[in-house]
C-alpha cells in the first residue's frame, strides 16, 4: 500500500501518516524478526537480552542501577542478574567507590559470544542488502536511515 502511495503521482507531497507509521510498523518487525532468526537456538529472554546490552553499553553497573535503568523491581533484576551469572554471561567484582556494593559486568567469553552473534546477524544483513537493493537503493536506505534515528530518539 505504501509503495502505491509513494508512486502515485497525484498525491501531493504529504502522504497519509496513518498508512505510512503503519507500514513503518510492519516493515520494522519483520526485520527484527529475520534478525532474530540469525540468532543461536537457547538464546536469552527478553530481559536478560535488555540487560546483557545495557552493560554492553554503559558498563559494568550495580543490580540497583540497573534495575533503575530497566524500570524494575531491585528483587526481580537480583533474578535476572542471577540466571545470567549462573549462564556465564556475568561476572560481579567489588565496587571501588564502594565496597558494600558488587559491580556486574560481561564475562569474557559471553562477550566473545555476543560479538559473534552480532556478526552472524550482520552477515546475513549484508548479504540481503547486496542481493536485493541496487546501489542507488543502498544509497538511499543509508539516507533513510537517518530519519529511521531521528524517530527512534524521539
Amino acid at each position: 500500500m505504501l509503495v502505491t502511495l509513494l508512486r502515485d503521482p497525484t498525491m501531493n507531497e504529504s502522504l497519509p501518516l496513518n498508512a505510512l507509521a503503519a507500514e513503518l510498523r510492519i516493515s520494522a518487525g519483520k526485520l527484527v524478526r529475520r534478525m532474530r532468526e540469525q540468532s543461536r537456538p537457547g538464546d536469552f529472554t527478553t530481559s536478560q537480552k535488555s540487560v546483557l546490552l545495557r552493560i554492553d553499553r554503559d558498563g559494568p553497573a550495580t543490580v540497583s542501577a540497573l534495575a533503575r535503568a530497566e524500570s524494575v523491581r531491585p528483587q526481580s533484576m537480583r533474578m535476572t542478574v542471577a540466571a545470567l551469572q549462573t549462564l556465564g554471561a556475568l561476572s560481579g567484582s567489588p565496587d571501588p567507590t564502594d565496597g558494600r556494593q558488587t559491580l556486574v559486568s560481561l564475562t569474557p567469553a559471553f562477550r566473545k559470544k555476543l560479538n559473534a552473534s552480532r556478526a552472524a546477524k550482520e552477515d546475513w544483513l549484508v548479504q540481503a542488502l547486496q542481493h536485493q537493493l541496487t546501489a542507488s537503493e543502498q544509497q538511499q536506505l543509508a539516507a533513510t536511515l537517518q530519519l529511521i534515528q531521528r524517530l527512534a530518539d524521539y
